[in-house]
């Protein structure tokens, strides 16, 4: 039934530099009430703050106060990695939905611990991926679901931006110039915390590649990694996914020439999915996808359709799906991020032995019986 009055929305750190662009969507969304903003660190508490007019008021000292003060209905996590984990199960023991920030986590046991916690507390748990909210990628789906290029066969994606040093905060430029000391001091650089371009850009080509072939997985995942000397993180991966219509592949990079939102590198960060019928291109960014079928064969755009209100940013997605009772679907959906995560866990394994492996994790309908099981008890 829907909230009659707005939805209470807090976020939690701020290490990952997209809790800007999320504070910013918090305030577009009439349906939302930012209420809170903690970080660990207070300097970069009041410094986002600022700059992005969350008032002083609302910003908290400590996770506990803002839990115990703001009473949000919705926690937006953007801590490190590692520590998602923890802020699921402190937010919903205080009885706030969680929305996190991709990546979804450090590995599958992880994400498995979250998904337990929803079941238990009996409340919703989303993942923020942004490439979902550009039009071309949901045009791209629309017409794949509509039957426009048959059954998905392969699916490419190539993911990344010039590193996670260039940016903070709302995107903001930094110069990238720091020491190698500097540079792997920082999360982003250290394997424990969920530190990697694999990790960080191989959830969206697993994630949405999931979400554009209608839940299919693959069989075997074979993965390459570089990783610069001196390094415990890769900048670079390349994955390979068998499936039984063919293999698709997934690239990561940390390094790209330009980052894609201000200039689209060389090659273009997005998908090429590949159907029995036809074939679509939909880079990030994009105003169009690039269609070729059957009836058609020369490669011809498609413009992007504009999006509807509910699927403009994460926070009207997921407060939408709050409103209407109904579960989290798409990407967003821990279960869709969870194959995302399988898909993870085993490239970093395959990576690691130097081999291909079978696809990692049991499937859902096993987590899902063990979690009610244990809500239960």
């Amino acid at each position: 039934m829907k909230k009659t009055s707005k939805w209470n929305v807090a976020l939690l750190g701020l290490d990952h530099m997209h809790a800007g662009d999320n504070i910013r969507d918090i305030f577009a969304c009439d349906r939302a009430e930012l209420v809170g903003l903690w970080d660990s660190d207070d300097a970069r508490l009041n410094n986002v703050g600022k700059d992005t007019g969350v008032s002083s008021d609302r910003r908290f000292n400590s996770a506990d106060e803002l839990f115990e003060k703001a009473r949000p209905d919705v926690a937006v996590v953007c801590s490190t990695t590692q520590d998602h984990t923890h802020f699921v199960e402190m937010a919903m023991a205080a009885g706030a939905h969680v929305i996190l920030e991709k990546p979804f986590a450090v590995d599958l046991a992880a994400a498995d611990e979250m998904i337990a916690a929803s079941e238990r507390f009996g409340k919703r748990l989303a993942i923020n991926w942004p490439a979902v909210w550009q039009p071309a990628h949901q045009t791209a789906y629309r017409l794949i679901t509509e039957g426009q290029i048959g059954e998905v066969r392969e699916i490419h994606s190539y993911g990344g931006n010039r590193g996670p040093l260039w940016h903070s905060h709302d995107k903001k430029e930094t110069n990238g110039a720091v020491s190698p000391e500097e540079k792997r001091a920082t999360w982003w650089y250290r394997a424990d915390m969920g530190g990697g371009s694999l990790l960080d850009y191989l959830g969206y080509g697993a994630t949405l590649g999931t979400w554009f072939r209608g839940g299919g997985l693959p069989s075997t995942v074979t993965a390459c990694v570089h990783v610069a000397p001196g390094d415990e993180v890769d900048e670079q991966s390349v994955v390979i996914a068998a499936f039984p219509g063919g293999l698709s592949t997934y690239q990561t990079r940390w390094g790209t020439f330009t980052d894609p939102w201000t200039h689209q590198p060389q090659p273009q960060c997005g998908y090429v999915i590949v159907g029995d019928e036809g074939t679509i291109s939909s880079f990030d960014y994009a105003d169009h996808v690039t269609v070729q079928t059957r009836s058609e064969p020369a490669a011809h755009p498609v413009v992007a359709d504009p999006l509807a209100t509910h699927n403009q940013t994460f926070v009207n997605n997921v407060l939408d799906a709050l409103d209407r009772d109904v579960d989290i679907v798409g990407p967003l959906s821990p279960w869709t991020s969870r194959s995302g995560q399988r898909i993870i866990d085993s490239a970093r394994q395959s990576a690691q032995l130097g081999q291909t492996v079978p696809l990692i994790g049991p499937d859902d309908s096993a987590v899902l019986s063990a979690s009610k099981k244990e809500s239960e008890s």
